[in-house]
């Protein structure tokens, strides 16, 4: 597909601050619900995750976190646009803030209609699809 894959280190990780702590909660069900359509199957796959790292937070593309994991994880300069846009929206929603040292890494944006995002209402018409879950082992049978 051509793009431009980037050498990412861990301090590309862009850093938020909450509000309150309840927010963890809110922002990650709200990241349940952004991501990459299949309108045809009614699929929605997540591309970003919340992650809290010796008391802090960061909005992270799910590759991101199979970079943390020591993965291959080919992040391309899109999927890094894509965080950014999706951060921004946590922003623009009142949800996170954008810590100080991470203002600078959230400049270059993605289109929005590179991402869908679903309202709580949609929620139960699509599936919800993650390609990493956090602090969790996959059950027998799921």
């Amino acid at each position: 597909m051509g793009e431009t894959e980037i050498q990412w280190k861990q301090t590309d990780m862009v850093e938020v601050v909450l509000g309150e702590p309840d927010d963890f909660l809110k922002v990650r069900e709200t990241l349940t619900r952004i991501g990459v359509a299949s309108r045809k199957e009614r699929k929605i796959y997540q591309s970003c995750h919340i992650l809290h790292k010796q008391g802090r937070y960061y909005i992270v593309h799910f590759k991101e976190l199979f970079a943390l994991d020591g993965k291959k994880a080919n992040i391309s300069l899109n999927d890094i646009q894509r965080r950014n846009r999706i951060v921004q929206l946590l922003v623009d929603w009142g949800l996170v803030s954008i810590s100080t040292e991470s203002h600078e890494k959230i400049t270059d944006l993605a289109p929005l209609n590179q991402i869908k995002v679903l309202s709580f209402k949609e929620k139960g018409e699509w599936t919800l699809e993650s390609k990493y879950n956090i602090g969790r082992k996959k059950q027998e049978g799921e």
